[in-house]
């Protein structure tokens, strides 16, 4: 296969860069060239010589495209180039050789595109320096004769490859972001359900301390409540003693201003001396008990939650040097919590609440805190 490669390289035409187009003609210098094609060079190299029917009338002369050697022509001519039958005897050789060495491809009707510059012309190689293609009339006296071409079919099949590359790297890396996208789709859900979780271990976590806070009011609630009603229904059983005692004084009174009515001395006398004897006795608050001052003041339950408030506004999330020591400060709570609560503190002296308010005073009649009336 290699040589029939390096054969077909000695059959490609220097002009058109194309496997040569019989008839072929050689000339002086031994080149040889598609006659069409030496019939366009010549053309251009004389374009004010007369012509008829495409081809001109009179000698001129041209430069060969690959040596730059003059070629002198006679008034019939490139048709009076001799044509070289041995190289048009091996292309057709190379043509059956290759056709039966590999199935003939289907033909397929291709338009070729023809050149700006020379209309007639069909766009057939590539400049390298300006990496454009062009045809072989720009090479030979166009503004590309200075320039490096290459046959467009080798540019093809490179530029073809260079495309496949590209579309197979635009492909992988289509493949990777296509990855990255689900990693970050994958991502965003998992933020979303752990956001998810989170709030939620927050709401039970407040829970918790909207629940120890309820609990803790109803039970300081509980304490005032208690001693409210004790102090209440000890006042209300003195009332009730201090109304027997008005009532039965009241008596005592009526019964003293019908004594002072009997008109008789005599049996007034008699009335008297009990009677003084149970006025003296009502007179006597000795056996009541008298409420102290400041007996309903219930300041001793006054509580002051500043440092609490505090803390509650300085609640956060835990730091990750601090998720160890959660679980050993929520089992330091829970042991302080079974021990039972502290103390509310009091407000105004410092001095800490009673759990339980004094019993009443109960004072004797030798006592030095009753009154007498």
């Amino acid at each position: 296969m290699n040589t029939m490669d390096n054969l077909e390289k000695q059959l490609i035409c220097p002009i058109c860069l194309e496997m040569f187009t019989k008839p072929v003609v050689i000339l002086p210098c031994q080149h040889n060239l598609c006659r069409k094609c030496a019939n366009d060079v010549f053309q251009a190299s004389n374009p004010y010589l007369p012509t008829r029917g495409g081809s001109l009338t009179s000698g001129g002369r041209f430069r060969c495209p690959s040596c730059r050697h003059e070629v002198v022509l006679d008034r019939h001519g490139v048709y009076g180039l001799q044509r070289n039958l041995l190289v048009e005897n091996i292309i057709d050789m190379f043509k059956q050789e290759s056709s039966s060495s590999s199935k003939p491809a289907p033909e397929r009707k291709e338009e070729t595109p023809m050149c700006d510059v020379h209309e007639e012309e069909k766009i057939n190689i590539y400049c390298v320096t300006h990496g454009v293609p062009t045809c072989s009339m720009c090479k030979v006296f166009g503004a590309h004769k200075d320039c490096e071409v290459a046959a467009i079919t080798s540019i093809y099949q490179s530029k073809k490859a260079e495309l496949s590359d590209g579309i197979a790297m635009m492909v992988g890396n289509n493949d990777r972001m296509q990855g990255i996208v689900s990693q970050l789709e994958e991502a965003c859900r998992a933020i979303e359900e752990n956001g998810r979780r989170q709030k939620t271990l927050v709401c039970e976590r407040f829970d918790q301390l909207y629940s120890i806070l309820e609990e803790k009011k109803a039970e300081m609630s509980q304490k005032v409540t208690a001693e409210q009603e004790e102090k209440v229904n000890y006042i209300r059983g003195l009332t009730r003693k201090y109304g027997d005692h008005l009532e039965e004084s009241c008596k005592m009174v009526e019964l003293g201003i019908q004594t002072m009515e009997e008109p008789e001395m005599a049996l007034f006398l008699q009335n008297t001396k009990p009677l003084l004897k149970k006025l003296a006795e009502a007179s006597s608050t000795a056996h009541l008990d008298k409420v102290e001052r400041g007996y309903e003041n219930m300041d001793h339950y006054t509580v002051d939650f500043k440092k609490e408030g505090l803390a509650l506004r300085s609640l956060d999330f835990l730091q990750d040097d601090e998720d160890e020591d959660e679980e050993d400060e929520d089992g330091e709570a829970s042991a302080e919590e079974g021990e039972g609560p502290p103390a509310a503190p009091a407000g105004g002296g410092g001095a800490p609440a009673p759990v339980q308010p004094a019993a009443p005073p109960q004072p004797s009649p030798s006592s030095p805190s009753a009154a007498s009336s």
